[in-house]
């Protein structure tokens, strides 16, 4: 009978260890099935966070190239409106052909090369 009982001790303490292993093990495999699952969700964050700022970057981007044309025109137009004044300004002076004769007349036809 004190057989019986060590026995009986043994068998139940193999049976709470095959129970303990197997707790281990389901243990186990939920920790790596929780590994598996917080790696796709940050995956699949980071693909959504470089979707979006990628399509911030490029409207950012259009939005400066949209800027910087506005900018181009404005300073063309400016130095077109610059550039028209200058030409009409020089249109309107009046040429005075005769003085302009007489001050050529005067330095070319210097009869002393001193007087220079």
């Amino acid at each position: 009978m004190a057989k019986d009982v060590h026995q009986e001790k043994d068998d139940s303490s193999r049976g709470m260890l095959g129970h303990l292993l197997e707790v281990e093990a389901q243990a186990s495999s939920l920790v790596n099935d929780a590994e598996t699952e917080a790696a796709r969700r940050i995956h699949e964050n980071e693909e959504k966070n470089r979707i979006a700022y990628e399509h911030r970057f490029k409207e950012e981007i259009q939005k400066q190239e949209e800027s910087l044309l506005k900018e181009k025109e404005i300073i063309r137009a400016k130095y077109q409106k610059e550039l028209d004044d200058y030409r009409k300004e020089i249109d309107s002076i009046k040429v005075d052909e005769d003085h302009f004769s007489a001050l050529l007349n005067e330095f070319l036809l210097v009869k002393n090369p001193q007087d220079f």
